[in-house]
């Protein structure tokens, strides 16, 4: 049986987006966006804060749109397919990285915070690469 995973984030990008281009030319961005939640501790009563950091690739139309747009600070909406993988820090610790392979994002912002993106050159249609031979590792 199959199955069928989406993920949507709302965050803050946390770097500015890398672009490049694979071997047989297709744009790939990469950026990270950081997803905080707050709350009240209710033993102490003190707040509480958690950011959990997602690293973002963008493939092809989405990846140059993101490369034009997307800037360290702001806030945005992205939805793809999560994947998970663990490694071994330079300190000795096991960590996990947690990556999002975009397949739509939605500029958000703040008041008197404006993005123009045109119409037709919109932020959808970053669908990755159907054969391994595209794929950067």
């Amino acid at each position: 049986m199959a199955g069928y995973q989406y993920t949507i984030i709302i965050g803050n990008v946390g770097r500015d987006p890398e672009l490049r281009y694979t071997q047989s030319g297709v744009a790939v961005c990469d950026f990270s966006v950081a997803v905080s939640r707050r709350w009240t501790d209710r033993t102490t009563n003190e707040p509480r804060e958690e950011t959990t950091w997602f690293r973002v690739s963008a493939w092809r139309r989405l990846a140059e749109t993101a490369a034009q747009y997307v800037h360290k600070g702001m806030q945005i909406m992205v939805t793809g397919r999560v994947s998970a993988s663990a490694y071994i820090a330079q300190d000795g610790e096991a960590r996990a990285s947690l990556e999002l392979t975009a397949l739509d994002m939605q500029f958000l912002g703040r008041r008197g915070e404006r993005v123009d993106v045109p119409e037709e050159g919109g932020a959808s249609g970053g669908y990755p690469p159907s054969d391994a031979e595209d794929l950067p590792f």
